[in-house]
């Protein structure tokens, strides 16, 4: 996986502060950051790597984490883009989804400027929120919530 750029790259981590103050908080499960591994048993897949996650399983020390994530984000760098990349990122959502996650962000900063929040429940039609509004990732996690304008400077 390549390096991503720097709005894509604040936008994960601005993701993953405000899951870690959540956490603090609530002491419900685990914010993770970019580049952790979770050992998932898909049939095309080994492990997933979202760009920031929530997490209620157990830790692990160093190793990867056992199952999804309850809640997954993929930020959208340049190169996600256009026809095959938007296969790739169904592809990347059933897999989470067929792995346990319950929610998924896709967030769109670079062009579009929205999340779009799937649902395990509902995983072919995304809730889109703009710049203006506040998104969740109910039911994953509970109460918490994040305005989309934090994502950019």
């Amino acid at each position: 996986m390549s390096p991503t750029g720097f709005l894509p790259g604040r936008a994960g981590g601005e993701i993953y502060a405000s899951l870690r103050d959540y956490e603090r908080l609530t002491k419900s499960g685990y914010a993770l950051p970019d580049n952790v591994g979770f050992i998932v048993n898909l049939p095309n897949r080994r492990s997933l790597s979202p760009d920031a996650a929530f997490y209620t399983g157990k830790p692990t020390g160093g190793k990867f984490l056992n199952g999804a994530p309850v809640f997954a984000t993929e930020v959208r760098s340049e190169n996600d883009y256009g026809d095959k990349a938007e296969k790739d990122m169904v592809i990347k959502r059933r897999d989470y989804f067929a792995a346990g996650t319950l929610v998924v962000w896709d967030v769109d900063v670079l062009k579009e400027e929205v999340i779009r929040v799937y649902r395990a429940s509902n995983s072919e039609k995304p809730q889109v929120y703009g710049r203006d509004e506040v998104a969740e990732a109910e039911p994953a996690v509970t109460g918490w919530t994040m305005l989309v304008g934090n994502l950019f400077v």
